[in-house]
């Protein structure tokens, strides 16, 4: 296993999270990235209490974290504290201002992690005091916003020093990204795409199927699935997946969409539950093209991990 700060700090044997991607990351997946070494954040998302228990339930006395979208917080918080009613190693804040969940996050004796999108977002998550801090690059599926990566996390770790743990996150699905991550000055990474195309995701196999089918060419950043489903996103942030009939038909026609939004949303929900490649959207990153298969969360973070001890091991030899 690869040693860093992070893996200090956690007590973990693997530098990587599991993304706490809302439908996806339930508490089966978040324990077996735990137990595969990393630790595994489930996904709160959308708020919802009855959802949290289950999958809290689900992950059993594993040591799991979670994650929640920040601004959906803003308007109904009572999933956050039933999240940390179980004591999580970590909590995680995405998508709005951390800072008035700080005091509820720090009495249940959790770290707090920020993810951010910008080094704005960056410098706000260092005066929440946040933990650690993941800088999330445009490649990711799912919610984000439009800076990459490779300058993103190098930008991050400059403007918050070197004490500040840092996660690199976006496009990252194998060694080769781990590596890429550590060289970038980031502590670990956090995944989402690849732990989303696995045994024990939440997420539907016939949208694996599409994404290991695709390439990262394939995805497209979008709004027209959150028009579809009725959540109102801040407008700085748009959503990854896959360039599907479902968003030809839809994407750049937002008023007509939200006319016809209500009246096709169950059809929407019915499409989603049978895993319709085509009629809905399915949120995986440029990573897609990264993706061959859907083993069990454990192999993903053995497979990465190796690779990336391989690499880093022929650190010398890579320059001539």
């Amino acid at each position: 296993m690869i040693s860093t700060r992070l893996t200090g700090r956690l007590g973990i044997e693997a530098p990587i999270l599991c993304a706490p991607m809302a439908f996806a990351t339930g508490g089966r997946l978040a324990a077996a990235v735990t137990e595969a070494g990393g630790l595994g954040l489930i996904g709160g998302g959308y708020a919802d209490p009855a959802f949290v228990e289950a999958e809290f339930r689900s992950a059993g006395n594993t040591r799991v974290g979670c994650g929640f979208i920040t601004w959906r917080l803003d308007t109904d918080d009572r999933a956050l504290h039933a999240a940390l009613a179980h004591r999580p190693a970590a909590m995680m804040l995405s998508f709005g201002d951390p800072r008035p969940y700080v005091a509820a996050v720090r009495e249940a004796g959790a770290l707090l992690i920020c993810q951010v999108q910008t080094r704005a977002g960056a410098v706000i998550a260092a005066e929440a005091g946040a933990d650690i801090v993941v800088a999330q690059g445009s490649e990711a599926g799912g919610h984000g916003a439009v800076r990459g990566t490779m300058t993103l996390v190098p930008e991050v770790r400059d403007t918050l020093g070197t004490e500040m743990l840092l996660l690199a996150a976006g496009g990252i699905a194998d060694g080769r990204g781990l590596a890429a991550a550590l060289a970038l000055g980031a502590d670990g990474v956090l995944m989402g795409s690849r732990f989303w195309a696995s045994a024990e995701a939440l997420s539907h196999p016939r949208h694996h199927a599409a994404a290991i089918a695709a390439s990262g060419d394939d995805t497209i950043r979008q709004r027209a699935t959150d028009i579809a489903r009725g959540y109102e996103w801040p407008s700085q942030y748009t959503a990854r997946v896959l360039n599907n009939a479902f968003v030809s038909r839809w994407e750049g026609r937002p008023d007509e969409h939200r006319a016809a939004a209500s009246a096709e949303r169950e059809a929407y929900g019915a499409a989603l539950a049978a895993g319709d490649p085509e009629a809905v959207g399915v949120f995986v990153g440029e990573a897609a093209g990264l993706i061959s298969d859907a083993p069990t969360a454990g192999e993903i973070v053995r497979r990465t991990v190796a690779e990336a001890e391989a690499i880093l091991r022929r650190g010398p030899t890579l320059v001539t």
